[in-house]
């Protein structure tokens, strides 16, 4: 019951990094569920662990051990194939670098994921437009990333993300690289998908004072959960 309850859930998850010295354990038997419509923060020091769990969330890596379901699908049993098409359809990851290609528009960026799907042109067009609504990008569609702010690159890679209309949307330290007012804009349109649109969040932070925008915290440290709190 509790897989079709959770939209993400892990279940005595290990990750360990065999190097040619000792073993590291980056995570280390994490049992953790998020509900649907749940903005969970996940908090911790540099090297706790918590990257390499929303690496294993989002299925860009696999556990030594343990299960991570994403709505009940148990992504440790998929095939590569199977893995890379399940993240293109049902999770959106947004990282610290915003990872744009910077020959392409803010139009074009957020177009990518519409068209590995094979969406047509009409199709994601409408979609683009939505998501440029979305993200208050507007009146930048059509500036390549040099011309943007970091605030907007941010944008533009939240609004790829959101493309597909994913289940699941990971966030690894979003504001990282912005300042202080851009970080905040960030984070406020990031709880209003949560809050209006009642997606999924996971976000990754170091920084216990964007706590406040989720709906739980999870601490994590050397790779175990140590305490949440609402």
């Amino acid at each position: 019951m509790k897989e079709a309850r959770d939209a993400v859930r892990l279940e005595e998850v290990h990750k360990v990094y065999y190097t040619s010295k000792l073993p590291v354990i980056a995570v280390n038997g994490v049992t953790l569920g998020i509900r649907p419509g749940e903005f969970l923060v996940l908090m911790g020091p540099s090297g706790c662990g918590k990257s390499t769990l929303l690496h294993l969330m989002g299925g860009v890596d696999r556990p030594t051990s343990g299960r991570v379901l994403i709505g009940g699908r148990n992504l440790v049993s998929l095939s590569d194939n199977e893995l890379s098409d399940f993240r293109r359809d049902s999770i959106g990851f947004v990282f610290q670098s915003y990872n744009l290609i910077p020959s392409l528009t803010a139009a074009e960026n957020i177009e990518i994921p519409l068209m590995i799907k094979g969406l047509g042109k009409k199709d994601r067009d409408a979609r683009v437009a939505e998501i440029l609504r979305l993200v208050d990008l507007r009146d930048r569609s059509d500036h390549t990333p040099s011309m943007l702010s970091g605030g907007e690159e941010q944008r533009v890679a939240i609004g790829r993300a959101l493309a597909n209309d994913p289940t699941v949307v990971l966030l690894d330290e979003p504001t990282g690289n912005l300042d202080q007012g851009s970080g905040r804009a960030i984070l406020e349109l990031v709880s209003g998908l949560n809050r209006n649109k009642g997606k999924t969040l996971c976000m990754v932070t170091h920084d216990r004072a964007l706590a406040g925008y989720g709906t739980r915290l999870v601490e994590m440290v050397d790779g175990k959960m140590k305490g949440e709190e609402k």
